[in-house]
C-alpha cells in the first residue's frame, strides 16, 4: 500500500514526486523513459516574457518557489543542475529599446529589467541596437536532472519502468487498485502522453512541437544567454543548445529539415562566427491554448487526478502548480481558478 501511484517522471512528475517527499508521503512513480516534453527543454527559468516585455504570468511567486525547490533537489542528488546566467535580449530598433526603458520603469518589472542599454563587445553577435540584460535568470539542467532523479528511484525502488496500463486501473471504496499495488490517488503527470489517457484525453492539451540544435561555436564565447527570434543558451566546452521552432500542427517527435534549416537561418542573422551542428532533437511541449496548466480531480473518480500542461515554462511553473495539487487532495484546498480543470467544464 502506497499514498500515491505517479505515472510520468518529466517535471511535471519530479516536481509531485518531490512534493510527496517532503510530505512523508509513500508513492510509486510509472515512467518507461519515453518522456520527449521534458528532455528537450531548454531549461531556462526567465519571468520575463521578451517579446513584449512583460512579466509572465505569477511569475514573482513561481520563482520564489522553485529555486528553493531546486537548490534542494541539488543537494539531495548531489548534482549541480542550477546555473545563474543572465539572459540579454538582442534590440532590433531604436523603438525597442525605448519600449525597453518604459517596461523597465514598471514598478512589477523594475526588479528584473536593466534598465541601461548593454553595448554589444562581443564581436561573434550581430547587435547595433544593444542588449537588454533581464536579471535573477538561469538555466536548469533538465536532462541531468531527469537522469539524477530516475537514478534516485531506482535505488529507492519506487519506479517501475514499464508502459502505465490505463485498463488495469481499478477504482475502489479506498482508492486505486493497480495489479498488486494500492494506493489512496492515482496521479498523471504525462505530458502530450495525455492524448491517450481515456480519463482526461477529453481536456484541451494542444501539444506543441519544438526542435533545437545543439551546436560547437569556439569563436562565439558567449557566457549568457542570448534571445531574438531564437535562444542561445551556453552549455560549456563551447557548446550552445540553439532553439526553438514551434509548430503546433506536427505532433510527431521526428527531427525534420525544414525546421534545422529555419533555426540556422536565424542563427546565421544573430552571429557571424563558424560553427558546428552536433545534435538536432525534438519533443513535443504540453501546451493549452489559455497558456495555464491542466489540474485537478477527475470529475467522476475523486482519487485520480492530473497534472499537465506545463508548456514553455515548465522549469518555472511546476513546483508551484504540483504544491497547489499536494494541498487540494490532502486538504481540500480549492485550486487556483486560472489552473483548475474545472474551468472547461462544459
Amino acid at each position: 500500500m502506497v499514498d500515491y501511484i505517479v505515472v510520468g517522471l518529466g517535471l511535471a512528475g519530479i516536481s509531485f514526486c518531490e512534493t510527496l517527499e517532503a510530505n512523508k508521503k509513500t508513492f510509486v512513480v510509472f515512467d518507461d523513459g519515453k518522456n520527449q516534453s521534458s528532455s528537450v527543454s531548454g531549461g531556462m527559468y526567465n519571468p520575463v516574457i521578451l517579446k513584449r516585455f512583460s512579466l509572465c504570468w505569477d511569475a514573482k511567486d513561481q520563482l520564489k518557489t522553485a529555486l528553493p525547490f531546486y537548490k534542494n533537489l541539488e543537494q539531495k542528488l548531489g548534482v549541480t543542475i542550477d546555473h545563474k546566467l543572465p539572459v540579454y535580449r538582442k534590440f532590433t530598433s531604436v523603438q525597442e529599446q525605448n519600449l525597453w526603458f518604459e517596461a523597465s520603469d514598471k514598478p512589477h518589472l523594475e526588479y528584473f529589467l536593466n534598465p541601461k542599454i548593454l553595448t554589444n563587445t562581443n564581436p561573434s553577435i550581430n547587435a547595433n541596437y544593444g542588449l537588454g540584460e533581464v536579471l535573477h535568470t538561469g538555466i536548469i539542467n533538465v536532462k541531468l536532472l531527469m537522469t539524477a532523479y530516475r537514478s534516485h528511484l531506482q535505488t529507492l525502488k519506487q519506479i517501475v519502468e514499464k508502459p502505465f496500463e490505463y485498463s488495469q486501473v481499478k477504482c475502489t471504496e479506498d482508492g486505486i487498485e493497480y495489479g498488486n499495488i494500492k494506493a489512496k490517488y492515482l496521479v498523471f503527470a504525462e505530458g502530450f502522453g495525455m492524448k491517450a489517457n481515456p480519463y482526461f484525453n477529453q481536456l484541451p492539451l494542444d501539444g506543441n512541437k519544438g526542435e533545437l540544435l545543439t551546436i560547437k561555436a569556439p569563436r562565439l564565447k558567449l557566457n549568457a544567454v542570448l534571445k531574438s527570434s531564437i535562444f542561445i543558451i551556453p552549455l560549456g566546452d563551447a557548446t550552445y543548445r540553439v532553439g526553438a521552432t514551434y509548430d503546433f500542427h506536427d505532433k510527431g517527435i521526428n527531427i525534420t529539415n525544414a525546421a534545422r534549416e529555419a533555426l540556422e537561418e536565424k542563427l546565421s542573422k544573430l552571429i557571424s562566427c563558424d560553427y558546428e551542428v552536433l545534435d538536432h532533437i525534438a519533443g513535443i511541449r504540453p501546451t493549452v491554448k489559455d497558456r495555464r496548466p491542466l489540474v485537478g480531480r477527475h470529475a467522476t473518480y475523486k482519487n485520480i487526478a492530473v497534472l499537465n500542461g506545463l508548456g514553455t515554462r515548465g522549469v518555472m511553473i511546476g513546483p508551484t502548480v504540483a504544491l497547489a495539487l499536494f494541498k487540494h487532495l490532502e486538504h481540500d484546498l480549492d485550486l487556483p481558478s486560472e489552473i483548475d480543470i474545472a474551468r472547461f467544464k462544459t
